[in-house]
């Protein structure tokens, strides 16, 4: 069962038109379970995909363990490049102590935004620029991703964006993923399904630094924890932050 988005074709027409162009697709690859079945549904349509997994923080233990188990089942390699977001909070001094603010101010790291970000993995990996990039966005999510996809399209020509389950309903989802029996390590208790660890800690995909990820992380993954804070050495003021908060 599917939802519909005013004015654009259904996800079976777009998934047609890119078997038809008989060209890869990259897949930005969240993890989540958005993305999974995204991936399931390129596969299904007999489309090359090529997941691209984008880091918050480098080298986090859960996250290498949900993409090794991903990659021996599928038998591809899953790519991985830092997400914008990092070098925007590093030169933002996000959660940053007074003496790492002249080194990294220092260091000039860049500032790119995604579209940037595409232009270089397109080019590391050695795909032309007119190449998709997939993603798990659907109408069914919000209110303002459905109003995105009706103004701005399902497949956006000029930013060569295109989001290939943009109609399904998360039973559809779920269904696909439970259909393909992941090796992941967390059973969803309400629709059994398998999901990465995330969903179980965080009730949804990695996603920042802050105390909604920060704190499960510290009484789950005490190594994944500090390896946040070797980034980002006062996230852990999150937390206190929070708690004052929630004492008024």
């Amino acid at each position: 069962m599917t939802t519909t988005v005013k004015g654009q074709p259904p996800s079976t027409e777009v998934r047609r038109r890119l078997a038809g162009d008989r060209e890869p697709v990259l897949v930005s690859f969240s993890l989540g379970k958005d993305a999974i079945a995204t991936a399931l549904a390129l596969s299904d349509a007999g489309i090359e995909t090529h997941l691209v997994y984008l880091y918050a923080i480098p080298g986090l233990g859960f996250v290498d363990d949900t993409i090794d188990r991903l990659q021996d089942a599928w038998g591809i390699t899953i790519h991985q490049y830092p997400h914008p977001s990092l070098w925007r909070m590093l030169n933002s001094l996000v959660y940053q102590p007074p003496e790492r603010c002249s080194i990294i101010e220092a260091a000039q790291m860049p500032t790119l935004d995604y579209d940037a970000t595409w232009r270089i993995i397109k080019d590391d990996l050695g795909f032309p620029q007119r190449t998709w990039v997939a993603d798990g966005v659907r109408a069914a999510d919000s209110i303002q991703r459905r109003a995105s996809l009706t103004r701005h399209g399902v497949m956006k020509a000029t930013s060569r964006k295109v989001s290939p389950i943009h109609d399904w309903l998360i039973d559809e989802v779920m269904g696909r993923i439970r259909e393909a029996d992941l090796p992941l390590p967390w059973t969803d208790p309400k629709r059994g399904v398998r999901l990465p660890i995330d969903y179980a800690w965080f009730g949804r995909s990695f996603d920042g630094v802050d105390e909604r990820f920060i704190r499960p992380l510290r009484g789950h993954a005490p190594e994944d924890y500090q390896r946040v804070l070797d980034w980002f050495p006062l996230a852990d003021l999150d937390i206190m932050r929070t708690d004052i908060v929630k004492d008024y």
